[in-house]
């Protein structure tokens, strides 16, 4: 059984280290990555070696980003999440929109 009392106060140390301009850098970042994630799934279909490579290169750069402040407080995977389905949405709509114009 859990101790409400334990998760109860482990969450408030979550809280009281929780800065929501982190928050907002994490979702920023993770809408970016998500965006480089499809552009890179593209290119590489595209077989676009360069632009596949650096999309590659700096998506994983900023998902260690993401990484580095999730492991110190679980509260900023709500941001993260939230970023990477916006950023996965928008780039796959704008290209969806594309292609209905051709």
């Amino acid at each position: 059984m859990i101790d409400t009392g334990i998760l109860s106060s482990h969450l408030s140390g979550l809280w009281v280290t929780f800065s929501w301009q982190i928050a907002l850098s994490v979702f920023l970042a993770y809408v970016i990555v998500d965006m480089l994630y499809a552009k890179y799934t593209l290119l590489v279909n595209q077989l676009r070696p360069a632009g596949a490579a650096t999309a590659g290169a700096l998506m994983y750069f900023l998902l260690a980003v993401g990484v580095l402040n999730y492991a110190n407080n679980a509260l900023y995977l709500v941001p993260l999440a939230i970023g990477s389905w916006v950023g996965t949405y928008f780039t796959v709509e704008r290209e969806r929109k594309k292609s209905l114009r051709k």
